[in-house]
């Protein structure tokens, strides 16, 4: 490394305290002028996406994200109005809760439970970590983000005497998630168990016209409130999938919008240089050779951002990993990205970065505030946030040595705005590579297609204990198959039938030796 390279892809943006350093990838001296025109493209691109047009055309919709922090950059007026009341009926809803004008039937809401899953879970967690204080929240947030039936019971054990002063945001675009649509039938059950209307304690975020808007609507809740069609899940943090809880918990929503609004504007430059996004878009690009060759890990120093890397799976997996291009040409495009925080990685998986399989480039995340006061000097003039600073710059050296190559992003403190400002940064950088390789960021079909999966394995586990009853006798998986005359399903058969007799189902498994000749019958 030398100073020179350093101070010539060191990009400071003073007045947004930011700063990202690209210095540390190799990127030989032509490549960003080879690659000028393309990023030319996605500029053009993320204008029009921007201007209204049809982004997603898969699904025929607009992309509207960035119109979230600048209203009146939508396309029209209904939008921005819509946009605009729907902020202020997030501030009303959380002022009316903290006052106890909104209060649930043993008191003031105290809590505040989240049932939802992917972004309608992960970017809400992740502004909760990254800005709460237990002594300073005006809520707690409790999570339902999967239909795991141990992590609901440990969440209500957690939450026990607590539900008559517990608010439920219930989370769903459609209301069809089969993930949220489980825990909100979980929450009500609860609820009920416990002598309480759930309707009274519940708030949907959701469609109009879906299926938890009508279910909404028939029972009474509290309130409900949009989620857009062109928003979607892994862009929704600044929606009100996540401003509602965050303001619940009593964050400053309006430093986040202000802190993404002010990323969003610094990133629609079209001077190459001085385009954060479009350095870290270009450098995932050149790490990767284009087609993911290489996996992102990202290693924050800073406690308050260890969720951030679980944050960004979705975001850039999602949004990248896609078997065709927009013309399509298979190409089977991603980055995998993973990763916890420093300097806890040191003493986990960095030995390996540095000396094993070369298949990664890492992202740092550097925050220069320690804490709020002063710090103790654990050895002579050295404090724990010294000891966390070394750790970072060493590890960076360490890696770079041995040929691996990383980008840095500097912020001064985890703020509303800077959290902002990072949700902002890499929401842009997936678009813009999105266009260098020319795919549609913002479909899923990869997860239409695990949901219709998920839908067959259950009607093929109605059929199985069906065919059991039927039988009246016990039966190996393989003979039961036979009999349903799908003998090509013989081990989903076999593991259903063994999950369900783990669980007192009505199933009575007979172990035999090797287990997989166990025998079944309907109890």
């Amino acid at each position: 490394m030398s100073w020179d390279k350093f101070q010539k892809h060191y990009l400071a943006l003073n007045e947004l305290d930011f700063a990202i350093d690209i210095s540390r990838i190799d990127f030989d001296a032509d490549f960003l002028d080879g690659m000028e025109p393309r990023i030319q493209e996605a500029y053009k691109a993320m204008d029009e996406l921007e201007a209204g047009a049809i982004a997603n055309p898969d699904e025929g919709r607009m992309v509207g994200h960035y119109w979230l922090r600048a209203p009146k950059l939508a396309p029209n007026a209904e939008l921005t109005s819509e946009i605009e009341q729907c902020l202020a009926a997030i501030k009303q809803i959380a002022a009316d809760v903290h006052t106890g004008k909104m209060a649930g039937s043993k008191g003031p809401f105290k809590n505040c439970l989240v049932i939802g899953i992917g972004g309608s879970a992960l970017g809400p967690q992740f502004v909760a970590d990254a800005l709460g204080c237990p002594k300073g929240d005006k809520m707690k947030l409790f999570f339902f983000d999967n239909t795991d039936p141990d992590g609901i019971d440990r969440t209500l054990c957690a939450l026990d005497g607590q539900l008559g002063e517990t608010l439920s945001v219930v989370i769903s675009k459609s209301g069809g998630t089969p993930e949220t649509r489980n825990g909100m039938l979980e929450a009500q059950a609860a609820y009920q168990a416990a002598g309480l209307e759930f309707a009274k304690h519940a708030i949907a975020v959701t469609g109009a016209g879906s299926k938890l808007d009508g279910v909404a609507e028939a029972e009474g809740w509290l309130t409900r409130l949009p989620m857009w069609d062109w928003v979607g899940g892994r862009t929704s943090e600044l929606a009100a999938v996540g401003l509602l809880p965050a303001a619940l918990q009593g964050l400053d929503i309006d430093g986040m919008l202000g802190g993404a609004a002010a990323m969003d504007s610094a990133t629609r430059c079209k001077e190459t240089a001085k385009n954060p996004a479009a350095l870290l878009a270009l450098m995932w690009y050149y790490a990767t050779d284009g087609k993911g060759a290489k996996d992102m890990v990202v290693l924050p120093y800073k406690d308050r951002l260890m969720l951030f890397s679980k944050y960004l799976q979705q975001l850039v997996m999602e949004s990248l990993g896609k078997e065709f291009d927009l013309d399509g040409n298979t190409v089977n495009q991603g980055i995998a990205v993973y990763g916890n925080k420093g300097s806890t990685d040191q003493h986990a998986y960095v030995q390996q970065l540095r000396e094993g399989v070369h298949n990664f480039f890492a992202t740092f995340i550097e925050v220069l505030k320690d804490r709020a006061g002063s710090s103790i000097e654990v050895d002579s003039g050295i404090t724990t946030g010294d000891f966390l600073q070394g750790f970072y710059l060493g590890t960076r050296d360490a890696l770079y040595e041995n040929g691996r190559q990383s980008v840095t992003i500097t912020i001064h403190e985890v703020t509303p705005a800077a959290v902002g400002q990072l949700i902002a940064l890499f929401e842009r950088a997936v678009g813009f590579y999105a266009t260098l390789v020319n795919i549609n960021a913002y479909h899923q079909p990869g997860v239409e297609a695990g949901k219709k999966a998920a839908a067959t394995v259950l009607e093929l586990e109605a059929k199985a204990i069906a065919g059991l009853k039927q039988s009246g006798e016990a039966l190996t998986a393989p003979q039961l198959a036979a009999k349903l005359q799908l003998e090509d399903k013989t081990e989903i058969i076999f593991k259903l039938l063994t999950r369900l007799a783990a669980n007192d189902r009505g199933i009575i498994q007979t172990i035999k030796t090797p287990v997989t000749e166990s025998e079944f019958v309907a109890g």
